[in-house]
């Protein structure tokens, strides 16, 4: 794209995404959910940068699997941390930035929206980038998967919480064309998904 390069990985024995930010302009690099694998990871990140670049890493939620890596990372790039608020606590390696829905974090030139999708996890996060004529690039973590939401162990309080925001923050706001990178699995869109909102709901799950 004009002004950001997106590369994704799958990592480790439960297949998560971790994705790879470069600002084409700075160099800038930020990771979206440093899961597993290091030598992966480091990989990934010279791929965007052979001087090993790396500013930020950004955890979408605090459970075990997306966060397998981090603390290694951190050690061997010295990149920031970045976490949604409410899941700090539950996140081993110190979080640099706690974030709350509406923040922004710049990876050089490029803006990533914060959005709070509490649920799932209660600070679970997704990131928005608005590339204008590149179009919209939401990464979800496990809050939003081609076929519904996020896990939320079967309660209900939880599930409307999370299916509430996914529907708010994200349908009612990003056009059908919007790209979505989850944190297992294919890719998917909004225009893929919208359809199926009421039949989520009426599942409940």
């Amino acid at each position: 794209m004009t002004t950001l390069v997106i590369r994704k990985a799958s990592v480790g024995p439960m297949d998560n995404n971790s994705y790879l930010l470069t600002c084409r302009v700075s160099g800038a690099q930020l990771l979206v959910d440093a899961a597993a694998d290091l030598p992966r990871l480091l990989r990934l990140v010279r791929e965007g940068s052979p001087s090993s670049r790396l500013d930020s890493i950004v955890t979408t939620h605090s459970h075990h699997d997306h966060v397998g890596a981090l603390s290694q990372l951190v050690a061997a790039t010295g990149a920031r941390t970045f976490a949604g608020a409410a899941d700090v606590r539950d996140i081993p390696t110190p979080t640099d930035e706690p974030l709350e829905d509406g923040a922004l974090i710049r990876v050089g030139v490029n803006d990533l929206h914060v959005i709070g999708l509490r649920g799932h996890t209660p600070g679970s996060i997704a990131l928005l980038w608005r590339g204008g004529e590149d179009g919209d690039h939401l990464f979800t973590g496990d809050s939003l998967f081609p076929g519904g939401v996020g896990a939320t162990q079967g309660d209900a309080q939880r599930f409307t919480s999370l299916l509430d925001d996914v529907e708010h923050r994200i349908f009612d706001a990003l056009p059908d064309s919007t790209w979505v990178y989850p944190g297992h699995g294919d890719d998917t869109t909004l225009g893929a998904e919208r359809p199926q909102l009421g039949d989520w709901r009426e599942r409940g799950w």
